[in-house]
C-alpha cells in the first residue's frame, strides 16, 4: 500500500523532469516530508486548459491537452459521492481491479496523473515485537519504518487516478464548490532483491509490506497521461510493474510515524533499525 510518501522536489523541478507546460505559482507546495492522506499534493497531468480551468466534468474540453502541474487532494473522492468523508479512505487503488471498481473505473479510462515522490514510507513489525503477538501478549506491537526510493536518485513518479467533485450545498462561483482528488495506483511488492539492501533486515520490498506504489519508468508517462488512450485492455498493460531492482529501503527514524512531523531528518538513513524494532 502507499499511506505516506515523501515530496520535496519543487515545482520548477517537476516542470524540467515532466516537460510540464502549465503551472500555477499560486498552487506552489512548500516541500513535504511526511505526505499523509487528505493533505494537498503536486500532480501531472494532461488536459485541455479550458476544462482544467473550468474543473469541469461535462465535457471532454477542446484543444490540445496541456501538460499541467496541479494541486489536489490525496484522497480520491467519485463524482457520484454524496459527500466528500469517504476520501480519507480511498487513498490507494488496487492495479488489479482499478478497471472494474465503480469508485476507480471511469477516472482510469479518462483521469490518470502521475504523483510525482522522492519515495514512499513503510512500516514493518519486529520479529521480537511479532513474537509477542503471536503469543497473545498484549503489547502492542513497535514497528520500523523504512523509506523506499528509487536507487539512482530519480523521481518516483507513481501511478495515480484523479476525479472531480462536486460541492452542491455551495454556489457555482464558490473557490471550493469543486474538489479535485487523486489516489495512488499499488501493486504487488517486488520479491526479488533489492538494488540496494539496508544491511540488516529486509532483503526485497515484499519483506517489508505485501503491496507497493506502481511506478511508472518515463517509457510510460506520456502512454498514462493520455486522455486519448481509453481502451481498458490496452491502459492495463500499461500497469505492469516496473523491471526489478530499480529500488533501493533504509531504516528511518520512527519520528515519521507521527504526522505532525515534517523535514528532511525523516529521510536520514540509519545505521541500524530502532532498538525494539528488529527485523
Amino acid at each position: 500500500m502507499c499511506g505516506r510518501y515523501a515530496a520535496s522536489r519543487r515545482p520548477e523541478d517537476l516542470a524540467g523532469i515532466f516537460e510540464i507546460e502549465k503551472w500555477e505559482p499560486e498552487e506552489t507546495l512548500e516541500p513535504d516530508y511526511n505526505v499523509a492522506p487528505t493533505k494537498e499534493v503536486y500532480a501531472v497531468l494532461d488536459r485541455p486548459l479550458k476544462d482544467a480551468d473550468a474543473a469541469s466534468t461535462s465535457s471532454s474540453g477542446t484543444g490540445r491537452p496541456l501538460r499541467q502541474l496541479r494541486k489536489l487532494k490525496w484522497g480520491l473522492v467519485p463524482s457520484w459521492a454524496k459527500s466528500p468523508e469517504g476520501g480519507a479512505r480511498m487513498i490507494n487503488a488496487r492495479a488489479e481491479t482499478v478497471h472494474e471498481k465503480p469508485s476507480y473505473r471511469r477516472a482510469f479510462a479518462a483521469r490518470r496523473c502521475i504523483l510525482p515522490a522522492d519515495g514512499y514510507y513503510e512500516w514493518v513489525t519486529g520479529e521480537q515485537e511479532r513474537e509477542l503477538e503471536v503469543e497473545g501478549r498484549k503489547k502492542r506491537p513497535r514497528k520500523q519504518p523504512y523509506f523506499v526510493t528509487p536507487a539512482d536518485g530519480s523521481v518516483f513518479a507513481m501511478a495515480g487516478l484523479y476525479e472531480f467533485w462536486r460541492d452542491r450545498t455551495l454556489p457555482d462561483d464558490h473557490p471550493q464548490a469543486w474538489w479535485v482528488t487523486c489516489s495512488v495506483i499499488t501493486t504487488e511488492a517486488e520479491k526479488t532483491p533489492l538494488a540496494v539492501a539496508p544491511a540488516e533486515g529486509p532483503r526485497s520490498l515484499a519483506d517489508i509490506h505485501p503491496r507497493m506504489p506502481l511506478m511508472l519508468t518515463p517509457d510510460r508517462w506520456d502512454a498514462w497521461l493520455d486522455p486519448a488512450r481509453t481502451d481498458v485492455d490496452d491502459l492495463r498493460a500499461l500497469l505492469a510493474p516496473p523491471a526489478p531492482g530499480l529500488m533501493r529501503a533504509y531504516p528511518v527514524t520512527t519520528a515519521v510515524s507521527n504526522v505532525r512531523n515534517n523535514g528532511p531528518e525523516l529521510l536520514k538513513e540509519l545505521a541500524a533499525p530502532e532498538e525494539g524494532t528488529l527485523f
